[in-house]
């Protein structure tokens, strides 16, 4: 008889939530609705919807587009859903070759989206000059170093006009701690 194969650790990444007065999600729902959706082990990380759970292997395209439905039919709103396992999280992480920016993690953002194609559309902007920003096109992420801060990026405000809604970032130091939240404690 074979092995069952081990749950799979995931991460959902909301985008555009609990900013300003809509699209206004409390975590402990958050957390409702993927239980609901028979997963287990479901922890949220800060208030900006970040969501580390487990359950049995799924494509994370799949998983997304069911939360999606979850929350739609729970909130009345859409809310565009990035799904990636844990080891596609580490990768990122690993891939990471502005490393010199991890200093400064608030100024240090990891866009994610659920399509590859996505990212793509971010890679004309290589051919730019965004001193003292600089931005990496990876194989499942765009980083982005915006050195005078976020809300002032020139950078930032090109990769969004050319990504639109179909990415979402978070900093440094949040995609640090949702990969140690992956980690599975000793039992």
């Amino acid at each position: 008889m074979a092995k069952p194969l081990p749950p799979t650790r995931y991460i959902a990444l909301l985008r555009g939530i609990n900013v300003g007065r809509a699209k206004r999600i409390a975590m402990a729902e958050l957390r409702g609705i993927i239980e609901e959706l028979g997963f287990t082990e479901v922890r949220t990380l800060l208030n900006s919807g970040n969501a580390v759970f487990q359950g049995t292997r799924a494509l994370p395209g799949r998983i997304a587009k069911t939360i999606e439905a979850a929350i739609k039919a729970r909130f009345g709103f859409s809310v565009a859903v990035v799904v990636l396992t844990a080891e596609d999280l580490s990768a990122i992480v690993v891939e990471n070759e502005l490393r010199h920016a991890a200093s400064q993690p608030s100024r240090f953002l990891v866009a994610f989206a659920a399509h590859v194609s996505v990212l793509d559309q971010a890679r004309p902007l290589l051919k730019e000059s965004w001193t003292p920003d600089a931005i990496f096109v990876g194989s499942r992420a765009v980083y982005l170093w915006c050195a005078g801060g976020i809300l002032e990026s020139r950078l930032l405000k090109a990769f969004t006009r050319a990504t639109g809604d179909c990415a979402t970032a978070r900093n440094w130091a949040t995609v640090l701690k949702l990969l140690a939240a992956t980690v599975v404690p000793d039992r």
